[in-house]
């Protein structure tokens, strides 16, 4: 990078308060609620945080440690402090693995992301900044880009980001971390593969036709249309899921049948 290219933007600020570490804890509270530092990611070293947000070191260090205590966030040796796992309440391991033996669990999410994205896109289309608009018509032309790719991973994984744009730029911050926490399973594969929808050229075809359909009306700033198009596209996913779990079961039901004939 050359000397003439601007500095990153940071979202920490100089601090300006007569207890410094009570500043510093309600900012970083702030980027945590509004989705700006995620579960899981690296703070600034102690040195370099304390100057970006103009305190003490012995401010800051009570601050981290007040944080610490509360649960928001964790030191991991050799790591530095981390955004603690703060969504990982939200779906307990008995209960993701629960879901994962029963089909209606990825119906039932498919519905709940129905109701809570279609809400969000027609809001997203007014309460939108010119930002939030760009972010999710750059998503849509990387999506055109992998879509030329014969490997459906990229694509797949640029639609877990297109549907997180749709919820950020709804300005709820329930909404945030609700999805935040459902796109987490949905990574992980605990519901269904993701990828394996794209798989089939011409659903692929389809699906990136019903991306740009939905972000074109939210460009418009269309609300009704945004979420008609949400919600035409969440449906094909369900009946393609629910094509595909047919197909594993009839695949599973002949092998029986050939492994119980007589040789």
């Amino acid at each position: 990078m050359s000397h003439d290219d601007p500095s990153p933007p940071s979202p920490f600020q100089p601090i300006d308060a007569a207890r410094l570490s009570d500043a510093v804890v309600a900012q970083i509270e702030a980027l945590i609620v509004q989705g700006i530092l995620r579960p899981g990611e690296r703070l600034p070293g102690e040195r370099e945080l304390a100057e970006r947000m103009g305190v003490s070191r012995p401010s800051l260090r009570e601050a981290l440690a007040r944080m610490q205590a509360d649960g928001l966030l964790v030191t991991r040796p050799g790591s530095g402090v981390s955004v603690a796992d703060v969504l990982g309440s939200a779906f307990s391991p008995a209960l993701v693995r629960l879901m994962a033996r029963h089909p209606r669990a990825a119906d039932d999410y498919l519905t709940f992301r129905k109701d809570l994205e279609g809400l969000a896109a027609e809001r997203a289309a007014t309460a939108a900044g010119e930002t939030d608009l760009a972010v999710l018509d750059r998503i849509v032309q990387a999506m055109r880009h992998a879509h030329a790719s014969p490997d459906p991973q990229a694509e797949a994984a640029l639609d877990a980001d297109f549907h997180m744009a749709i919820v950020e730029a709804s300005h709820n911050l329930i909404a945030l971390h609700m999805m935040r926490a459902m796109q987490d399973l949905l990574r992980q594969g605990m519901l269904f593969n993701r990828p394996r929808i794209f798989a089939s050229p011409e659903l692929r075809d389809r699906l990136l036709d019903q991306h740009i359909g939905i972000n074109d009306a939210l460009q418009s700033r269309d609300g009704p249309r945004a979420r008609a198009a949400l919600e035409e596209h969440l449906d094909l996913v369900a009946r393609t899921l629910s094509i595909q779990r047919r197909a594993d079961d009839d695949a599973a039901t002949a092998r029986l049948r050939l492994s119980n004939r007589a040789p």
